[in-house]
Order: C-alpha cells, then structure tokens, then sequence
C-alpha cells in the first residue's frame, strides 16, 4: 500500500525490507487475517467467506473451512486480486518493531483500522465545521 507523501518521514529508511519480511518471510505470502495469498485473484462473497482454490473449500473471514454458498449467494461472488500490507497493530508508524507488524490483505487491513479511521473522519469533520464557523459564520447544517 503507498504511504502517503506528507506521511513518509514517520517510517524508516528501511520500511520496504521491513515490509517485505514481515510479509513474505514471516507470513508466507499470506494474510495472518483470513490466510488469502499475496497476488492471486480469489472468488469472494460481501459476508467475507472465500475461494480457497488450493484445498478446494471456501474459507470464512478468518481462514477457517465455512460452507458453500448457496445459489443465491454466489449470483453476488465477485473476484478480488489479493495485495498484502505491513499493518501497524497500533496504529503509529514509528514503532516498527516486529511485534507490532502483521501482514493483512486489503480487507483485513481495512477492518482493523475502521475505528481509527473513523477518529480521524469525525476531527475532520470538526475541523471543517471550524473553518466554516470561521470564515463564513456559524454553520447552518
């Protein structure tokens, strides 16, 4: 996943050997989430269940053997190509250390930041409300 350029000086100089252990050395191509592997495109279903096309079964949101989809569920499958991330599990991209990093796929990445991202939508929020206030008068909606 790119870092953002205003957000590039929190990470060392090294972030991209350290991603690239934490993800392919230590994790083995796979997501420490739900076990999907790095670069392959695999069928998915909106309540998180998987194509694992190697053991030939669908997995759930967690790696774990889940039933098969019904008729009516698979008519809403689509694919996804699978990218893995070095994911801070605190949430702070100076502490870099080993225990601290995981290896998650898109949409394992994305649940695990959800409240953190929606801290920083409501101080987004606040801050235009300000600015409005600021600049235009009190803020009509």
């Amino acid at each position: 996943m790119p870092i953002k350029a205003d957000m590039r000086w929190f990470y060392p100089i090294d972030w991209r050997q350290i991603s690239l252990h934490v993800r392919f050395e230590r994790a083995g191509g796979m997501c420490q989430g739900c076990g999907r592997p790095h670069g392959e495109t695999v069928r998915c279903l909106a309540d998180g269940r998987w194509y694992d096309a190697v053991r030939q079964t669908w997995r759930n949101d967690r790696g774990r053997p889940a039933r098969w989809p019904d008729i009516e569920e698979a008519t809403r499958m689509r694919q996804t190509r699978v990218i893995l991330a070095a994911a801070h599990l605190d949430h702070n991209p100076g502490n870099n250390r080993l225990g601290n990093l995981k290896s998650f796929c898109q949409r394992c990445h994305l649940i695990h930041d959800r409240p953190h991202h929606l801290a920083r939508r409501r101080i987004t929020y606040l801050l235009r409300r300000a600015l409005g206030d600021l600049f235009l008068g009190p803020y009509s909606a």
